[in-house]
């Protein structure tokens, strides 16, 4: 049996936790593999899963759309993906009160904790328009909660899109860009100081970017220089070193195709792609792959709902792609050829 042959069919994960018993993906081939052209395509497929599917995002894993870090057996997913944030934190020794860049920022989840828990000014920016929608309706119901407990008046977004929490100097406010072209914008911004920022945080966006180079080298001019630390806090996908081409094909090529990602890196290529930009590495790269694969244990489960696969399979051949590229990252993890690790670099 080739290796494409085995892909096309549903496989028992080793190593997994996965339910003994009957699960809608059985029901469905693992699509094979289909070139995305060019990435300009590429973006707008990123673009549209997302415009589609971040209502279900949130459904299904709340506000924080990424892996979780468990550091005991009875988290929750919620803790645990908290806890992925307090790491970076703790890498990186982020000051609190920090101007900050999320790119890829989601529904804003990672952009609401910054905000409210470190007292950080938040700029978060994502490709689908969508997301912004939901991360400014979360945001402002947030800050209405708080301003209500403070005695404050209701939550509104500034000229500016900026919305201030009660207490503090915390701020967010969300962009719809494409992340290739956040050095352009925010140099274009009226005031030099709103395009400077003491931080870029990227959590699992990183991996759908085409041309990474662009993004450390714009990263590292939106930093504040001067003798000032800056950072560069990066949470993201990789795959193991060393790969044969065999492994390549039967468990990357299913993460790269259903997750809508250009060819996964290893995390030495991102230190090579950032030490090219002229950021030094601070922390990292640190593998925490068995503290984040029950994620997609979690994740597994939590689609078993035939009606979501029935959703995923009306549009088209990349909804059900994505739903069986949670069975690919499950044995990507397993078979250790694929990773996830956290670095965090620093600009001086």
């Amino acid at each position: 049996m080739t290796a494409q042959e085995t892909q096309s069919k549903p496989q028992a994960v080793a190593g997994t936790t996965e339910p003994v018993g009957h699960h809608p993906g059985d029901e469905h081939e693992i699509p094979s593999y289909e070139s995305y052209g060019t990435f300009d395509s590429l973006k707008d497929r990123i673009k549209l899963h997302y415009n589609v599917a971040s209502d279900y995002y949130y459904s299904l894993w709340g506000q924080h759309i990424h892996h979780g870090y468990w550091k005991q057996p009875n988290e929750t997913k919620e803790e645990a993906q908290v806890n992925l944030i307090n790491l970076l934190l703790e890498l990186s020794a982020l000051p609190k009160s920090s101007r900050v860049l999320d790119v890829g920022c989601g529904i804003g989840g990672t952009s609401r904790f910054l905000a409210k828990e470190h007292d950080c000014q938040v700029t978060g920016i994502t490709i689908s328009g969508k997301q912004v929608e939901i991360a400014q309706r979360l945001t402002l119901a947030e800050v209405d909660a708080a301003a209500v407990t403070a005695g404050d008046t209701t939550a509104a977004a500034d000229d500016q899109g900026m919305i201030k929490y009660p207490s503090g100097n915390s701020s967010v406010r969300f962009v719809e860009l494409d992340a290739e072209k956040m050095l352009e914008y925010f140099k274009q911004q009226q005031q030099q100081a709103s395009s400077s920022f003491k931080c870029v945080w990227i959590s699992e966006a990183l991996s759908h970017f085409p041309n990474k180079p662009l993004f450390f080298s714009s990263a590292f001019e939106l930093l504040e220089g001067g003798g000032s630390k800056s950072l560069l806090v990066i949470a993201d996908w990789f795959k193991a070193k060393d790969l044969t081409p065999e492994q390549e094909q039967a468990d990357i090529k299913p993460i790269e195709d259903g997750m809508l990602l250009p060819p996964l890196c290893t995390a030495d290529q991102y230190v090579e792609m950032a030490t090219k930009a002229g950021f030094k590495v601070l922390k990292g790269p640190m593998d925490i792959s068995a503290d984040v694969l029950r994620t997609w244990d979690i994740s597994w489960s939590l689609v078993s709902s035939p009606s979501l696969w029935a959703f995923a399979i009306s549009q088209g051949r990349d909804g059900l792609a994505f739903l069986q590229s949670f069975r690919a990252m499950r044995r990507g993890y397993a078979n250790s050829t694929f990773r996830y690790c956290c670095i965090a670099f620093e600009k001086q």
